[in-house]
């Protein structure tokens, strides 16, 4: 059977005044309309294509790609509104519906909000939810601290950012560890800092130790180059300056120029560093 919401790789069987249809392994056949088809596609090519149901709820494939699946989370614009709910803009012709019961707050029309695009049970629709918590699944965590991860910020709190791990879990990035701009629907990478027995997980932008550090040089260094060799940051400068000009704290900034100066790549001046040719 064809996962909905999802991409298959179907076998064009055979072309039709309104469309080639496309088979599976088992049997079943769908229609890929005509203003999908390519020129390049023949009897019995393997193709891959977004199944989903249009308007009617028929079943439907195409060559778009939506801008996620079933079973992801993702930060997508509400188009209009109506008396069953929101309809989001998704990258596919038919509008992904958010159900008023699936909806934190009224979503309002031009705003974008992070949703999770789910199937629903008893209609077998593709719908959306704004209510987040219930899809995470932090009570089977499969990642350690230290590991890199995919971040989605779905929301600001007072500790500081929550955010979708992997599109699997949530964790928490705290204002002391966030040194750059950060709002709602940004995709960043980010490292597990420590995993509570709550099952609530710390996240933080940089990595830990060494690593960190050979980023934090690299970064420096980047800079530099961009800035013609020169950058007025030296010991005395506020950790705001610092976190301004390279997203990193006062700390790391004065250990990573450490580094770089022992490996001879800068000298330090009472204006700045400048990079040595």
């Amino acid at each position: 059977m064809f996962l909905l919401g999802k991409v298959n790789e179907l076998t064009v069987l055979r072309v039709t005044s309104v469309g080639m249809y496309l088979g599976d392994d088992e049997g079943n056949d769908i229609l890929l309309p005509t203003k999908y088809i390519q020129e390049d596609f023949n009897i019995g090519d393997r193709i891959e294509v977004f199944v989903y149901k249009d308007h009617e709820q028929r079943w439907i494939a195409t060559t778009l790609r939506p801008y996620a699946m079933v079973n992801e989370f993702a930060y997508l614009k509400v188009r209009d509104s109506s008396a069953i709910g929101a309809f989001l803009e998704w990258g596919v012709e038919k509008d992904l519906l958010v159900p008023f019961k699936e909806q934190r707050q009224k979503l309002e029309a031009g705003r974008k909000y992070v949703v999770y695009i789910y199937i629903d049970e008893i209609t077998e629709r593709i719908a959306a939810s704004t209510k987040l918590n219930r899809y995470f699944q932090n009570d089977n965590i499969e990642i350690t601290p230290g590991s890199e991860v995919d971040l989605l910020i779905y929301e600001a709190t007072p500790l500081g950012y929550n955010a979708i791990i992997n599109q699997q879990y949530k964790g928490l990035i705290y204002h002391d560890e966030v040194f750059q701009p950060i709002q709602v629907g940004m995709k960043m990478r980010g490292f597990i800092k420590l995993i509570r027995e709550d099952g609530g997980i710390d996240i933080s932008l940089q990595a830990k130790g060494v690593k960190r550090l050979e980023e934090g040089a690299e970064r420096i260094l980047a800079k530099l180059n961009a800035q013609k060799g020169f950058l007025k940051l030296h010991d005395k400068s506020t950790p705001d300056e610092i976190t301004r000009e390279l997203n990193m704290s006062k700390k790391n900034f004065k250990k990573s120029i450490g580094i770089l100066y022992k490996l001879k790549k800068i000298v330090i001046e009472d204006a700045g560093i400048r990079l040595i040719p």
